[in-house]
């Protein structure tokens, strides 16, 4: 028997690696497994005050915790019953905006990128494709801008506060934001036709749709909803999320693992381009048809081209997005103070690789019950999958050290947040 781990996976966030077993030069099995420690943020916030809680959570994850903190805010907003302004509700968007952007383009140009140009990281690539090097730069940079400007900080901002934000943007902050998003136009959509102009290999092919997961809501394509969107055809509750994710434990992960109807599924931005496909700004519906919808339900690698999609439809959604802003009073401009103060609420989130789900209960402003289900762990299982499916199929065409780097460019696809899964102490 023949045993290839690539321990620590390169251009990941978080330590994971992939395990291909071999007996006699022919496939036996792949483990996607993940050996980091426990993060325990459910008990960290357990007896906290809620306005405590969100500055804890987001602290998950740099990369995503915007994402973190909209997801724990409305969590507790719900408990607490707090509505708040129609500003605040749009600055959000703003800001989820702002995260995507940055997450994004640093996912498929820094980390995908290189392997599907022949390189080992971006570095090298500078001198051969500079002009799409510097692209990623100021693509990137921008997401990066939003979040300086709407939450402060770039990284774990504590501006968004339950009830509203602390400080608002000013007029001329905005306008930045609006002017930069309408010269950076023709560069997301060439980031659109790069991606769509790659070679997905079809091993990677499955033949069964794959089950695709997302929130849902008929206000638009805004990252966030109570309805969660199933592609096979059902809608769902976001307080159902339990019997959605179905998480267990394996062996091999100290990240728990999810199933639905006891099968994998996908999170991220294929759930999303397929299931709220005619909700998409109208570039990047165009080029999400364009490049064959049916592909991306088959094939994980996509999930490479529809986070440049998702991206062009940021782009091309916030000079439109910031006009309603600086339409709206200044009298929106305000934080709502809870109604109660106790209560039970669940909130869903898009984060940047998937649905992120928090629940709390609240007694007398401090938390004393906390569940999160993070994007990566409904993931896990899809990953494994796809990896088995294509180990199959190269084996023994290809050499085994051959197929693993094949292995990691799917696992890199799902842009895993190694340390923002990791909530259990392996036993």
């Amino acid at each position: 028997m023949g045993i290839i781990s690539n321990f620590p996976m390169s251009r990941i966030e978080g330590h994971a690696s992939i395990k291909l077993i071999t007996e006699n030069g022919k496939f036996k099995d792949v483990k996607v497994e993940v050996e980091e420690g426990p993060r325990l943020f459910e008990r960290m916030v357990i007896n906290k005050h809620y306005n405590e809680v969100t500055r804890i959570t987001p602290r998950i994850c740099a990369i995503c915790s915007v994402s973190h903190r909209l997801a724990c805010i409305k969590a507790v907003e719900k408990a607490l019953k707090v509505k708040v302004t129609e500003k605040t509700k749009l600055l959000r968007y703003l800001l989820h905006y702002g995260e995507m952007l940055e997450s994004h383009y640093l996912h498929i140009y820094y980390l995908a990128l290189p392997d599907y140009l022949g390189f080992p990281s971006v570095v090298p690539m500078v001198e051969k494709f500079r002009e799409e090097v510097m692209r990623a730069v100021n693509l990137h940079k921008f997401g990066n801008r939003i979040m300086e400007i709407v939450s402060l900080r770039r990284i774990h901002g504590d501006n968004p506060i339950v009830g509203g934000f602390g400080k608002y943007p000013s007029k001329e902050e905005l306008l930045e934001i609006k002017e930069t998003a309408e010269k950076l136009l023709d560069d997301a959509i060439k980031t659109v036709e790069l991606f769509g102009s790659l070679s997905y290999f079809d091993e990677a092919t499955s033949e069964e749709e794959n089950i695709w997961m997302c929130t849902y809501d008929p206000e638009g394509y805004i990252f966030e909803g109570d309805i969660i969107k199933i592609s096979i055809g059902e809608e769902k509750r976001v307080e159902e999320y339990r019997s959605l994710t179905n998480e267990r434990v394996v062996s091999h992960s100290t990240a728990k693992r999810c199933s639905y109807k006891g099968r994998s599924f996908g999170v991220g931005s294929s759930a999303r381009v397929i299931n709220n496909l005619n909700q998409l700004s109208p570039k990047a519906k165009e080029f999400a048809e364009k490049y064959g919808i049916n592909k991306y339900k088959r094939n994980p690698l996509y999930m490479n081209l529809t986070q440049a999609i998702e991206c062009l439809h940021c782009i091309e959604n916030i000079p439109g997005l910031i006009d309603k802003i600086l339409d709206l009073p200044s009298e929106e401009e305000r934080v709502v103070e809870p109604e109660v103060s106790s209560g039970h609420g669940i909130s869903a989130v898009e984060a940047p690789r998937g649905t992120l789900y928090y629940e709390y209960k609240i007694e007398n402003n401090f938390v004393v019950e906390a569940n999160l289900v993070i994007p990566t762990t409904q993931n896990l299982d899809n990953m494994e999958y796809y990896c088995k499916l294509t180990a199959q199929r190269m084996l023994p065409k290809k050499k085994e050290e051959e197929v693993i780097k094949y292995l990691e460019m799917i696992v890199r696809a799902y842009d895993p947040c190694i340390s923002c899964s990791v909530h259990l102490v392996k036993l």
